[in-house]
């Protein structure tokens, strides 16, 4: 029951405190262990061998993240076992990130509400890859709600789904195959070779938490009486036309449950990029979409977190007559 205890305290710290500015987070050391690596490779292999060298980055950020982890809790669990479960809910928490979203969504939403667009569209380009600099409200909103929407999957529901399977080391590994494939993901010349491999592992794993986070939009829909018949229909007709193999399931649904349409027309350092279009435009975008997209958002994580804890309850049970 200890795993159980921990995953619902991870949860609860995220929610509450989030990612405070002043303690270190893991991502950040990620990032420099991936810089690293990257000079390391460009360095020692010349471009035509660095598509199989591209292999070693999930290799060994994935791999490393766990074993790291694991080795760590076991270190702690000599010396007393609440260092260990102590140490593992704040590093399941830090892979959680229901506040940090939410935080970042609703300020954006509030500086609309006060006609602050500027603020809006600098505070938009904290949280998203696209050019905000010329957009106006609706397209900020749109860009909000999209990436609120895809976020479902790579910030809540992948790290409680692993989190939920093999504790601290697991999600610590969900989270640095995720912060791979956003470093060096990217399908431009840069990365094309050395980041294939952290693209496709991404995906790999993200594949079976982004299908359960597009049930869990739908029943979060019925819940609070949106529209989760056109929820569920605009999944199945458009999820797969996203670029992504994973994220149009959730952009999708919460398109449908809102009646809008997201997709369509995005700027990336000036180059144009068009993007399939998701829903149906029953009305305009408005600035209130993104408050009812961050609360699907939270009902989303609650409803998954008592989903996993089901989970550990029965797999303890399922153990016990075993």
């Amino acid at each position: 029951m200890v795993h159980f205890f921990i995953l619902l305290a991870a949860f609860i710290t995220d929610w509450i405190v989030g990612d405070p500015r002043s303690i270190p987070h893991p991502v950040v050391y990620m990032g420099k262990c991936i810089s690293f690596l990257e000079k390391l490779i460009r360095k020692s292999v010349n471009e035509p061998a660095r598509k199989t060298a591209g292999i070693l980055l999930p290799v060994l950020l994935v791999g490393g993240s766990y074993a790291l982890t694991a080795l760590l809790l076991k270190g702690l669990m000599l010396i007393h076992p609440w260092l260990a479960w102590l140490a593992a809910v704040w590093l399941i928490s830090t892979t959680i990130a229901t506040k940090s979203l939410a935080d970042a969504g609703l300020e954006i939403y509030r500086l609309l509400k006060e006609e602050k667009i500027e603020e809006a569209r600098k505070s938009l380009s904290m949280v998203v890859g696209r050019d905000t600099e010329f957009l106006p409200e609706p397209e900020i909103a749109r860009a909000t709600i999209e990436t609120v929407a895809e976020n479902i999957v790579d910030a809540i529901v992948s790290p409680l789904f692993y989190a939920a399977i093999g504790g601290a080391p697991l999600a610590m590994a969900y989270r640095a195959a995720n912060t791979l494939d956003s470093i060096v993901g990217y399908k431009d010349e840069r990365f094309i070779n050395l980041g294939w491999a952290s693209a496709r592992f991404d995906d790999v794993v993200n594949y079976i938490p982004a299908r359960l986070s597009a049930v869990m939009v739908v029943l979060v829909s019925g819940v609070l009486r949106l529209d989760w018949k056109r929820c569920l229909y605009v999944i199945l007709r458009d999820a797969r036309l996203h670029p992504s193999p994973n994220s149009g399931f959730t952009e999708a649904g919460v398109a449908g449950a809102l009646g809008i349409q997201l997709g369509g027309l995005n700027y990336y350092r000036g180059v144009a990029s068009h993007r399939a279009k998701l829903g149906d435009v029953t009305r305009p975008i408005r600035m209130e979409d993104i408050r009812e997209t961050v609360t699907i958002m939270r009902l989303v994580s609650v409803f998954f977190l008592f989903l996993c804890l089901l989970g550990i309850v029965a797999g303890l049970l399922v153990f016990s007559f075993i």
